[in-house]
């Protein structure tokens, strides 16, 4: 008699990143995608208001956007991820344009910031299981040309995907040092979600 393995469970992910689908089909998790489309600007400019620290709004994103899709959907995990960059309390999110692009990248020159990536996974429109986790990586001082020369290398859909920086492409070269896990920085802590999904199976 053969014994049956048991795969890892179907989960659907809340979420457009091209990024965070790419990590969960290299560790052979099967999702469906499933934008949430949240507004996160209000939310982020509420919860800075009451003077949430980056973890918590990063955190708080990341449940609303897997409670959204999972209101919809009964019985099945919806994975809901999110991440900020902190940089002595300010909290720096996505580019929406080049301009604004360089602007972060000479924030964040010569300095040494956490990159903070929460995970949600909600079933029926409740969150069952989070994680948070933080990576420090310091920039190297470079010239406001430089910056740009880096830049033009980079292609919109990268810039907006990657935030301003690619650590597993040529945003390497912008730092002198990285404490933490790439997955966390590319925007999935894959190894604690697929804990969490073993124990589901």
């Amino acid at each position: 008699m053969k014994l049956k393995i048991k795969k890892m469970p179907n989960i659907i992910l809340a979420s457009k990143s091209k990024v965070r689908k790419e990590i969960l089909d290299n560790h052979n998790i099967n999702c469906n995608v499933e934008v949430s489309n949240v507004d996160e600007d209000p939310i982020k400019e509420s919860l800075l208001k009451e003077g949430a620290s980056p973890e918590i709004i990063s955190k708080n994103l990341a449940e609303l956007k897997a409670n959204k899709i999972s209101q919809k959907i009964n019985n099945t995990l919806v994975l809901g991820a999110d991440s900020v960059i902190d940089l002595t309390g300010e909290l720096i999110s996505k580019p929406e344009s080049r301009e604004e692009a360089l602007n972060i990248l000479k924030k964040l020159n010569g300095k040494r910031h956490s990159l903070i990536s929460s995970v949600c996974i909600s079933k029926n429109g409740s969150m069952v299981w989070n994680y948070t986790d933080k990576a420090y990586l310091t920039m190297k001082d470079f010239s406001e040309n430089e910056l740009i020369t880096y830049l033009n290398k980079i292609s919109d859909e990268a810039l907006y995907a990657y935030n301003v920086y690619q650590i597993e492409g040529e945003g390497r070269t912008l730092f002198s040092k990285i404490d933490g896990d790439e997955d966390t920085i590319m925007g999935l802590p894959i190894k604690k979600i697929k804990e969490y999904l073993e124990l589901q199976k």
